[in-house]
């Protein structure tokens, strides 16, 4: 279809199916993915999976984890399921249909040893929402805020399980407040667009019923002051690295 491209991840190694016009998977998902300490045998949940870019990065990354996708737009869902056929991955990725407030049943709470997500980066209310309601969705805040997003990821996951987060640096503030008082051993890693400049985006990792106290890491520079991605950028986004 027309409205439909077919768009490659990680230098060419994985095909992934997603509309043309609304959200577009970039370098936020492939990051999201790098973040998570999944090994072989480990379950993860994806929250806002849309058309499965994280969830596919994660399960190329790490043979013989399993992750499932919560998705709420029923035609992203669709393009998940293509995509992890097209990939080879129908049995280790599996995108659900669900809202946060309404989760299939097969999402039971505690059962997930990581969580990612890329959560609405506006604050309802704010801004000016995009006209293309796929991308207003997946961009701005709607029936459930970043407090209720970050209550839901955290119930999900088994005692000492790991939250991992891409989010945009000037609401750090708010995802900490979230945060507060129901997880630990928070680390944040600024990803800088070059050398000098303010970070837009930031990883956090965060762990279940542990205490530690917050880190802050050095962070890392995606781009050369030429426009060429950094080695370690390249890493991620070419072959498949964690961080």
């Amino acid at each position: 279809m027309d409205s439909i491209s077919e768009d490659t991840l990680l230098d060419g190694r994985l095909r992934l199916r997603q509309p043309r016009d609304g959200y577009r998977a970039a370098i936020d998902p492939v990051f999201l993915a790098a973040a998570v300490p999944a090994t072989a045998g480990d379950v993860v949940l994806d929250i806002g999976s849309g058309v499965g870019a994280a969830s596919l990065c994660l399960a190329a990354r790490v043979e013989g984890c399993r992750v499932f996708g919560l998705e709420m737009q029923g035609a992203l869902v669709g393009l998940a399921r293509e995509n992890a056929e097209l990939n080879g991955m129908s049995g280790r990725v599996e995108p659900l249909i669900g809202r946060l407030e309404q989760p299939p049943p097969r999402l039971a709470p505690g059962s997930f040893h990581h969580v990612m997500t890329n959560p609405p980066f506006q604050e309802a209310g704010t801004g000016t929402a995009s006209p293309i309601p796929g991308k207003a969705l997946a961009n701005q805040e709607g029936s459930v805020d970043l407090q209720a997003w970050m209550r839901f990821a955290i119930n999900m996951l088994r005692p000492k399980g790991s939250l991992v987060v891409v989010y945009r640096a000037d609401r750090l503030d708010d995802l900490l407040a979230a945060l507060q008082g129901k997880i630990g051993e928070i680390v944040i890693l600024p990803l800088w667009p070059k050398a000098g400049r303010p970070a837009k985006r930031i990883l956090l990792r965060a762990r279940k019923g542990i205490a530690s106290p917050l880190c802050l890491l050095p962070g890392l520079i995606l781009h050369e002051e030429d426009g060429r991605y950094t080695p370690k950028a390249e890493a991620v986004l070419r072959h498949g690295g964690g961080l």
